[in-house]
């Protein structure tokens, strides 16, 4: 007979949370983490490979809105703490829940397998290459999709030093360089701001406009400016024409910086946050440059016919969603196309889930929370789910929907607002008390709470 537990996959911020929910619900579980500490992307030069912290990182989501629901930031952390301070704030929240003992560090899952009776086989590796199986009755995959690389390929051979923003770190390296930052969305925006105030010349290349969006707007934290019914329930155009304005009136016009004006309206796409990046340009530390159409050697060539000579070139050019302990004839989300039920359920794998697997606009950690709530709901029968046909006819119907907001449908299969979302999660926990009786089949196995 298969263990009555529940393997969680991962201790970064969304594995933690599950941990922490498992835990509170008496729920047992193992948890497993390849590096040798909890905090995931959050751990500068993490051990396990996975994290793309650099040194100056800080959040982009304000302190308040970021914390876990019962767990505040401490009112000494500034609105928007560094990356250190994040990491503190998951070490003390692992000790004030007390589940520490259930985190097994320096153990990879190798291999998940599904078997006939809806549990899983979890072949996992310690630090001395030791490996075992043990069975689950249902895996919660929450490690991240911020860890392989996305590269893009252009003609010709550069014969300089390239690397992914994943593998940067701190800006020594290039000073008094000439620095070609590919890619305008957060993380290049960020380093090119950084690598700008060592390096010779910076250029930062984009294929089209972004809306730069401040920390700030009107002296208080983006996140913060507007109440949470504007997000909640005011009608997306609606919302959408003010925020436009709003930003106008709090930044002016991006033309005038050189940034080409973006071929789509603001919030339709992933923020671009920087309070930093049209202070740089108008100083001249940063270039604006199109796309590249051409590498020779050590010679960039652009789409508008300009050149120049690059000595180091930065892709901040995103990431593709793999995960490699899971079989494609089990999961495989081509072209970042996760198709999950509300992004977290797998509608033909019984007792799969992720959690995390999702980009909000605004903070991830509140979200991971009703997420794994929602699970525990699922792993104890006090929830069921709706039939599998139904369940692929609102993927599709929120695959449909992305595609016409966003301006890459492919970059934004996994983007989520924030209160909207939270309010989704809500709404489907409390229907599944009513599925758990009209689809009695319903395939969650139950897991037995350990005695109290």
């Amino acid at each position: 007979m298969p263990e009555s537990k529940v393997c969680v996959v991962g201790a970064g911020c969304c594995g933690l949370a599950a941990s922490k929910i498992l835990n509170e619900r008496g729920i047992p579980f193992d948890c497993f983490e390849k590096g040798s500490g909890i905090g995931g992307m959050w751990r500068f030069n993490n051990d396990n490979g996975m994290s793309a912290a650099y040194q100056s990182l800080h959040i982009n989501t304000s302190r308040d809105t970021m914390a876990f629901s019962d767990f505040p930031m401490p009112r000494g952390y500034p609105d928007f703490p560094h990356h250190s301070l994040i990491l503190k704030y998951f070490e003390s929240y692992v000790d004030h829940f007390g589940f520490r003992d259930k985190l097994s560090f320096q153990t990879s899952v190798q291999w998940i397998q599904p078997r006939t009776d809806g549990a899983y086989d979890v072949i996992t590796e310690d630090r001395n290459g030791r490996q075992r199986t043990r069975t689950y009755a249902a895996v919660l995959v929450a490690n991240g999709h911020h860890w392989k690389p996305r590269v893009p390929t252009f003609d010709g051979q550069y014969t300089g030093r390239s690397l992914h923003s994943h593998d940067y770190r701190e800006p020594s390296a290039m000073v008094g360089k000439r620095v070609l930052v590919v890619g305008i969305g957060n993380s290049g925006c960020d380093l090119a701001c950084e690598i700008s105030r060592v390096a010779e010349s910076t250029y930062l290349s984009t294929r089209r406009g972004a809306h730069i969006i401040p920390k700030y707007l009107f002296g208080k934290p983006l996140d913060r400016v507007a109440p949470t019914w504007f997000w909640r329930y005011l009608p997306f155009r609606v919302f959408q024409m003010l925020f436009a304005a709003t930003l106008r009136l709090s930044r002016g016009r991006q033309k005038r910086f050189g940034l080409p004006t973006p071929g789509h309206k603001i919030l339709q796409e992933h923020p671009t946050i920087s309070s930093d990046l049209l202070n740089l340009i108008g100083h001249g530390r940063i270039e604006i440059k199109p796309n590249v159409r051409e590498l020779d050697g050590t010679d960039v060539h652009f789409v508008d016919g300009t050149s120049d000579q690059i000595d180091v070139i930065v892709y901040a050019t995103g990431y593709d969603i793999v995960f490699p302990f899971l079989d494609q004839d089990v999961f495989c989300p081509k072209g970042n196309d996760t198709q999950l039920f509300k992004h977290v359920v797998h509608p033909d794998q019984p007792n799969l889930f992720f959690i995390g697997l999702i980009q909000p606009w605004g903070a991830i950690m509140p979200l991971a929370e009703q997420q794994a709530e929602w699970v525990a709901d699922l792993v104890e029968q006090r929830a069921g789910l709706p039939s599998r046909d139904s369940m692929f006819v609102d993927i599709e119907k929120q695959r449909k929907k992305m595609q016409r907001r966003y301006v890459t449908a492919a970059r934004h299969t996994i983007q989520v607002d924030f209160y909207p979302y939270l309010d989704e999660l809500t709404r489907v926990r409390k229907r599944g008390k009513k599925w758990v009786s009209r689809y009695p089949s319903t395939p969650v196995r139950t897991v037995r709470r350990r005695a109290a």
